[in-house]
């Protein structure tokens, strides 16, 4: 029942926090666009129109779906009118030339509204940010936790028991931090093949030493309370006291750490992809998107400019709520 007021408690103080709040709505709005991607978005990330490459934000078009062959892949088509026929399909592209193509090979007639633009390809931005969500989602989560799990496991360690183990835990912690993030990431990722996989691993290794020592002093802290003797006196084995009792202590700064991280790995993960590293195309990274568009950022700003605005608002949404977490969570800013 305690836990459980702690909690309600923490969920009052977030609702009367508008940035908290504000925060939860932009990582919440992230989420759902990434869950729900293929029933948001217009187009397949994928799917190119030639014809309407680099098109600015707004732009209205019409398609016409066909294929050669069922075997064949889809064609997609610019044109300006389209004629059917009980046999034929007559259409007119947008250079003004006539085609013809058999009622078979037809699929379908669109048209098409690009929110954001296309890209040089004539891919749609908007899909491609949307699809994209789901990336900087899976690689945030998932190498949040790796260093969570890392840090908290060794940073427990460290911290209850003054050992050689713990020194050296330690040491290699401060080792850790010598090394650059970003070239080490660099390092890691350039000696495998560029996937996902390896981009989420390698962030997930190398951020860990913040969670290591955040744990370490936590532990510290935590181990001289009355009911931690209480505890060794009842003749509790060590790792049940560590685990049972010390770790749920520790709960609300490694949570709001947590959070936090999402955000920073969201930021790395953006940069192996933009250096060539992390997703490779044609997967909709935001990170590769800023890259496919730096050449150009003069004509069609929009093309870079839409995925930098999507990591902009995603991490700061998770640097939102993990400030509202650390806020709600701590007993001295209770009624502040």
């Amino acid at each position: 029942m305690q836990t459980k007021g702690i909690w309600q408690t923490a969920w009052q103080s977030m609702r009367s926090n508008a940035a908290a709040m504000g925060g939860l709505f932009m990582v919440a709005l992230v989420m759902l666009l990434g869950a729900f991607a293929p029933v948001i978005a217009p187009m397949h990330p994928a799917t190119q129109v030639l014809d309407f490459r680099n098109v600015p934000p707004g732009f209205h078009g019409k398609v016409i779906r066909f294929k050669y062959a069922p075997a064949l892949p889809e064609q997609i088509e610019a044109v300006t009118s389209v004629k059917k026929t009980d046999l034929h399909i007559e259409f007119v592209n947008l250079a003004g030339k006539a085609r013809t193509i058999v009622r078979s090979q037809y699929i379908s007639e669109d048209n098409v509204y690009y929110l954001l633009g296309t890209d040089h390809f004539g891919r749609d931005i908007f899909s491609r940010i949307v699809y994209g969500a789901r990336i900087s989602l899976i690689v945030g989560f998932s190498a949040s936790t790796i260093s969570m799990l890392i840090g908290v496991i060794l940073g427990a360690i460290a911290g209850y028991r003054e050992s050689f183990a713990s020194k050296l835990i330690m040491r290699f912690t401060d080792v850790m931090f010598g090394f650059p993030a970003l070239l080490f990431l660099i390092g890691i990722t350039a000696a495998f093949d560029p996937s996902l996989t390896v981009v989420f691993l390698a962030i997930g290794f190398v951020s860990w030493p913040g969670m290591c020592r955040l744990m370490r002093g936590q532990v510290l802290k935590v181990r001289e309370e009355l009911f931690v003797s209480a505890a060794k006196t009842l003749g509790f084995q060590s790792q049940r006291i560590l685990w049972r009792h010390i770790l749920p202590n520790c709960l609300a700064p490694i949570l709001v750490t947590y959070t936090l991280g999402i955000a920073g790995a969201i930021m790395a993960e953006a940069s192996l992809s933009f250096l060539g590293l992390g997703a490779q195309p044609p997967t909709p990274s935001w990170g590769a998107m800023i890259n496919n568009g730096k050449d150009f950022i003069r004509t069609a700003p929009w093309i870079s400019l839409s995925p930098g605005i999507a990591i902009a608002i995603t991490v700061l949404g998770f640097n939102l709520l993990g400030d509202g977490l650390r806020d709600a969570l701590d007993p001295k800013m209770q009624g502040k």
